[in-house]
């Protein structure tokens, strides 16, 4: 686990949504990264046309799986505040072109085969921007026969996207449905969610999982169907969890029952 067994709050997405509650309160200001989630999602619709053209120009549904699952990947690298990490918007086209060659872990081929057995998909989105890159992806989810649920947060946490960067990137018109976890915790927080959202993941048969700290807090529970992580490691301590270097791209598929590793 990636705490290590010293409790719990020890998990950095507990830590980061203590962090981000106390700044909130004490600020007064309830959306404090407001103008880095909108010009996120200003700057990744700019890009979002490339990354059409390199999903559209491969003939099969697995080949256009696995572009998508790399272009939703490169989109985690919007993040701002870690220590460390350097992010320009400029650097998005050659990432995406790039995504390939920084991919270390590799599951893609295997949850291509159990999406296509998966009758209900949710899909739990991390930050701004980066979401816009995720609705290419759903796309090609129900284009191989699922149906998506889309899940973003309740209130603002950091630049987590939430129901207004859904609608803007036009989530809301790709996904068959765009609810909330009901809460503003960062990664899951199962006793914080709401009935709905509970509904949705118990009843999931593949759960896909952007970003860090969905990544630390779900690698903490028992997990009863298949959880796919997606995510860019942007900090040591979760590159280290993965054995790979900074900076890198993951696609690691979780079974059921099992807290990876």
């Amino acid at each position: 686990m990636l705490s290590e067994n010293v409790g719990p709050e020890a998990v950095p997405s507990v830590l980061g949504t203590m962090r981000e509650r106390t700044i909130r309160e004490v600020t007064g200001n309830p959306d404090p990264y407001a103008d880095v989630k909108r010009i996120s999602n200003k700057r990744a619709l700019a890009v979002l046309p490339m990354a059409e053209k390199i999903i559209s120009a491969e003939a099969s549904d697995e080949m256009r799986f696995r572009k998508a699952c790399l272009s939703s990947i490169v989109g985690n690298v919007m993040e701002f505040g870690i220590v460390g990490h350097k992010f320009d918007f400029d650097e998005l086209e050659t990432l995406l072109h790039n995504a390939e060659e920084d991919l270390i872990i590799d599951d893609t081929p295997e949850a291509f085969e159990i999406a296509k057995e998966s009758p209900l998909i949710l899909y739990l989105t991390d930050n701004a921007g980066e979401i816009a890159f995720d609705t290419l992806f759903v796309r090609e989810l129900k284009k191989i026969g699922a149906q998506v649920i889309v899940a973003v947060k309740d209130k603002p946490v950091f630049n987590d996207a939430t129901m207004e960067d859904a609608k803007y990137v036009g989530m809301n018109e790709t996904a068959d449905s765009v609810i909330t976890t009901g809460t503003d915790t960062m990664g899951l927080s199962l006793p914080e969610c709401s009935k709905e959202f509970l509904s949705y993941y118990d009843s999931a048969d593949f759960v896909f999982a952007k970003g860090m700290a969905y990544a630390e807090s779900i690698t903490e529970i028992d997990i009863k169907t298949p959880h796919l992580l997606l995510l860019r490691t942007k900090c040591p301590n979760v590159a280290r969890y993965f054995g790979i270097e900074r900076n890198r791209n993951v696609a690691k598929l979780l079974p059921p029952l099992n807290k990876g590793n």
